[in-house]
């Protein structure tokens, strides 16, 4: 929509940092952007960028303009749903942070089954830590979140929740595979392989570790959870993950066992938006679907 381009140029050199690089993507010439920003800071009646070494950045007024405008798209997106009810099609986009646990399996098939019945819906799937994923809600850049152990919760509304295990990979061969239960002081003796402090298997990990008096030295440390999987095939070590992002498969050479909860209890997989937003029709749709689908993955005892 026209009346809406100024503010998608004003995001797009907020993101960029240079009115020069934003002029780029925009398909812009940097002089012409320049002066639109201009024109508008003086329409406004204060200016929204400052200057700082290579390039621009938003002034208090300008964070707070940006805020408005993403809360008007949100908006937007919203009414357009609505209408697009009235009119018996469904179309709309969802925007979702989520944790890389969910990216294996879970979201594949979930969104899948949702376009199947709604197929002008598009979808963006943000893999974020759990910091991350709170602050994409905060500034509207994602509708949901989808994340293991949510740090802060602030502005937080929680729509469903999942207790998950920390669960040992382990080679189908590892001695510790033909145990019944798995001590977490067992899995530290031998090599392992962690995810890196900003995700919440590790902080579950290092504090079940801390209350042992003992401490995770893993071989390698990674913010990529397909890399432990794979990893795992190479090595006999043991790497760390939720079970919502495993599956037994037949040949895999791979499974996974749940650490006892006389270490390590249960976090919670937690599905939330921003607390007192009104989500589009399409992603308030899919929330209710996604709450429905994570009942079935609460891990059995």
């Amino acid at each position: 929509m026209r009346h809406l381009l100024t503010f998608q140029l004003i995001e797009a050199v907020a993101r960029a940092g240079s009115i020069r690089r934003a002029a780029e993507d925009m398909n812009l010439t940097a002089s012409a952007l320049t002066r639109r920003i201009i024109r508008f800071e003086e329409d406004f009646g204060a200016a929204i960028f400052e200057r700082v070494p290579g390039g621009v950045r938003l002034n208090p007024a300008g964070e707070l303009l940006l805020h408005h405008y993403r809360v008007m798209q949100s908006d937007l997106s919203r009414v357009q749903g609505q209408v697009a009810d009235l009119s018996g099609v469904r179309r709309g986009h969802v925007s979702i942070a989520c944790s890389q646990a969910l990216l294996p399996y879970f979201l594949p098939q979930q969104i899948a089954e949702y376009r199947a019945e709604h197929p002008g819906v598009s979808f963006a799937v943000n893999v974020r830590d759990r910091t991350e994923a709170e602050q994409e809600l905060a500034s509207y850049s994602s509708d949901l979140a989808l994340v293991f152990e949510p740090l802060y919760l602030v502005d937080f509304e929680v729509i469903q929740i999942v207790p998950q295990p920390v669960c040992a990979i382990l080679q189908a061969g590892h001695p510790l595979a033909q145990k019944k239960e798995i001590r977490l002081r067992d899995c530290l003796e031998w090599p392992h392989i962690a995810p890196t402090a900003e995700y919440g298997v590790r902080y579950l990990l290092d504090n079940a570790a801390r209350r042992n008096l003992r401490k995770l030295t893993p071989v390698v440390e990674t913010e990529s959870f397909e890399l432990i999987r794979h990893y795992v095939r190479h090595e006999n070590v043991i790497g760390f993950q939720i079970p919502i992002g495993l599956r037994d498969q037949a040949g895999d050479g791979l499974v996974f066992r749940k650490i006892s909860d006389k270490d390590l209890q249960p976090g919670n997989l937690i599905l939330g938006q921003k607390r007192g937003r009104t989500l589009p029709v399409a992603s308030a749709r899919f929330a209710v679907q996604i709450a429905t689908a994570l009942e079935g993955f609460a891990y059995p005892e």
